[in-house]
């Protein structure tokens, strides 16, 4: 039997866990044991308190080819998630979406618009509905049709979807990979820590990109709104609220609630939504995003065990887990790793 320890619960701990074992089980060539282990599981991760809204962020110097890969996989994962019965449950839904942008030298959506539906330019008259009352206007922007897959629901439906194959579960924290891979009776170890790499790893490459948010009841709000923008704000609807951001701040590790912070969300995303002012505030947030200075996705032989790495997803978590997962996936079978009898 192969044994597989994932180490950690995010979405894309998640993903890869499903990945391997749906594989195995559905080739029937080998049996195999799927273990996740994390200190904390949904509702308590950092994915659990974003918007989940599809779209390539903060990925440091990342190959867009390679996230340009991740990214449709996953879309196209959503769009099955929403064409089935399982939409509601796992938060998946269709969003339309605009994105603006103060810098004429940017292109929005450059390399992945050809992965979301119906992009296209706005024109300068629907420029200027968002240009009103602004000193700094918009220069170009594009419309376009796209997912949100809210983590909070996401995770639990991931997490079912796992379990009901036969995946294992188990909180433990891990302080020392290397004794863990040395010493666990685990072939592989799959590294999906996220921002804990920076210690588990001694990873100086990774680091937080703080985030926080407000989320407000405001039913009337349909589309997702982005300005591009280094200090810009966003609108994001979700299935019971709306998600008004936010902040990347990089290497700041605080995670109260800053009042100088939720002034710039609020005013800020009201500017470009004045119908803001009539919505019910509910409560504020801050999760530390996994930033690094490129994704690393790759394994490494420790002995005759398997360790890969999946982690420093930035603020792309959910909208490459799927793509990323398969990676994961694809590396397992490269490797060819001989399980015990």
């Amino acid at each position: 039997m192969l044994r597989v320890a994932v180490i950690g619960a995010g979405v894309n701990g998640v993903a890869s866990a499903i990945k391997i074992l749906e594989h195995y089980q559905d080739e029937k060539k080998l049996n195999v044991q799927v273990t996740i282990l994390s200190e904390q599981f949904t509702p308590h991760t950092t994915g659990d308190g974003s918007a989940g809204l599809w779209g390539p962020f903060l990925l440091g110097g990342t190959d867009e080819s390679k996230v340009h890969k991740w990214s449709r996989d996953m879309h196209l994962f959503l769009e099955q998630i929403w064409l089935s019965e399982d939409a509601g449950e796992a938060g998946v839904c269709l969003v339309p979406c605009v994105r603006l942008s103060s810098d004429p030298s940017v292109i929005v959506g450059d390399f992945w618009r050809d992965i979301v539906y119906g992009a296209v330019e706005l024109t300068a008259e629907q420029l200027e509905v968002y240009n009103k009352g602004r000193d700094v206007k918009f220069t170009c922007g594009m419309s376009f049709v796209t997912y949100t897959s809210e983590p909070i629901k996401l995770l639990p439906y991931l997490m079912k979807r796992f379990v009901r194959r036969g995946g294992q579960v188990e909180q433990r924290k891990i302080t020392d990979l290397e004794s863990f891979v040395r010493e666990s009776s685990y072939d592989v170890i799959v590294n999906c820590t996220g921002l804990g790499s920076r210690q588990l790893l001694n990873d100086d490459d990774v680091y937080s990109v703080r985030g926080q948010v407000s989320r407000v009841r405001a039913n009337w709000v349909f589309t997702a709104i982005l300005d591009e923008s280094d200090d810009g704000n966003y609108i994001i609807p979700n299935t019971e609220s709306v998600v008004l951001g936010g902040t990347h701040q990089e290497r700041d590790y605080n995670t109260n609630v800053c009042a100088k912070d939720k002034r710039f969300i609020i005013d800020g995303c009201r500017s470009l939504l004045p119908g803001l002012k009539h919505s019910e505030h509910l409560f504020d947030w801050v999760g530390l995003r996994p930033g690094r200075v490129q994704l690393r996705l790759e394994a490494e032989r420790r002995g005759n065990k398997l360790l890969i790495h999946n982690y420093g997803h930035g603020g792309s978590g959910v909208t490459l887990c799927w793509g990323c997962a398969d990676d994961v996936l694809n590396l397992l079978l490269a490797a060819k790793v001989k399980a015990k009898l």
